[in-house]
């Protein structure tokens, strides 16, 4: 028994590099997911970016060993690991803005940039589980080091999403109503239709819905240009869109009733199914940066107060 021991400690450095690895890359498969939007694709996508997480866990394994033996230079790789993962971010930005060019119903740059800030984060994630199960392996015991290296996925499982609109608004649906070539849903002006042919499918097509802002600052979020388009392409994505190029009047439209902050939303999907829409809607995923706190302002604090 004592060998056994012994043979853990003085492997112990080995022991908690290959734990770590393990963890780091267990981490980032978890957060790996290919849905409805198809991103990342399989199969040359996946392996991309289960790539990049077998590196990163690498290096948050290394950095306990690095650091335990006051090896301080060699911890400054993270910085160029740090600079790896912006290029990262900065190709998925490139690809996506490139195929959006090819969407019916586009991302929009504010959705494409969330999603390469997503893939840029879940990396240092990776780094992060890979550093916790290695330290604890190390440091105290293997086992102790499989313990905390589940603890990490769990937190790098909990960071990963974000908050979707059901968090921030209430949604119903609402009557699509035409008043001569003026399209309303609801009580919300969207556009003016003028051919009657475009009115037709419309008519026989569209789906109208409401989405109401739960306070000040949903509505502003609610505002951004990016969020509304993020809405459309991702119904859209689900459902199909009824058009084809050159055919502007059955673009799906969200417009913004300026006295309430409530958005009007006109969807033309191939599958008309209301209440499956209204669950997707409800899932819509908040952009991060489409997020607004103008509460917190002290300025309006002091207002309330």
């Amino acid at each position: 028994m004592a060998q056994i021991m012994d043979w853990f400690y003085s492997h112990r450095y080995t022991i908690g590099i290959v734990i770590g690895v393990i963890f780091g890359v267990v981490a980032r498969l978890n957060m790996l997911r290919t849905d409805y939007r198809q991103y990342p694709t399989y199969p040359h996508g996946k392996i991309i970016h289960i790539s990049l997480g077998v590196i990163a866990a690498g290096l948050g394994a290394v950095a306990v060993p690095a650091l335990l033996d006051k090896n301080y230079t060699a911890v400054t790789f993270l910085s160029l690991a740090a600079q790896q993962f912006r290029d990262v971010r900065n190709m998925e930005r490139q690809t996506l803005t490139k195929i959006d060019e090819l969407e019916l119903v586009p991302r929009g740059a504010a959705y494409i940039e969330g999603i390469a800030m997503v893939f840029e984060g879940r990396n240092y994630l990776v780094i992060f589980s890979a550093f916790v199960a290695s330290l604890f392996s190390i440091l105290l015991a293997w086992y102790w080091g499989l313990v905390a290296g589940v603890l990490s996925i769990f937190i790098a499982n909990y960071f990963k999403s974000g908050s979707n609109l059901s968090k921030i608004a209430d949604i119903e649906q609402a009557p699509i109503r035409l008043d001569g070539p003026d399209l309303f849903v609801g009580s919300i002006y969207i556009m003016n239709v003028g051919l009657e042919d475009s009115r037709r499918k419309i008519q026989e097509q569209a789906l109208g819905f409401i989405i109401k802002p739960k306070n000040r600052n949903s509505r502003v979020t609610l505002a951004n240009l990016g969020q509304r388009q993020a809405i459309l392409h991702d119904i859209s994505t689900l459902f199909g869109v009824f058009r084809d190029e050159g055919e502007p009047s059955l673009l799906p439209m969200a417009k913004l009733e300026m006295s309430s902050g409530v958005l009007g939303i006109l969807l033309l999907p191939q599958e008309k199914d209301a209440d499956r829409t209204l669950i997707a809607l409800h899932r819509v995923p908040v952009l991060e940066s489409a997020v607004r706190m103008p509460s917190e302002a002290g300025v309006n604090q002091q207002k309330e107060a």
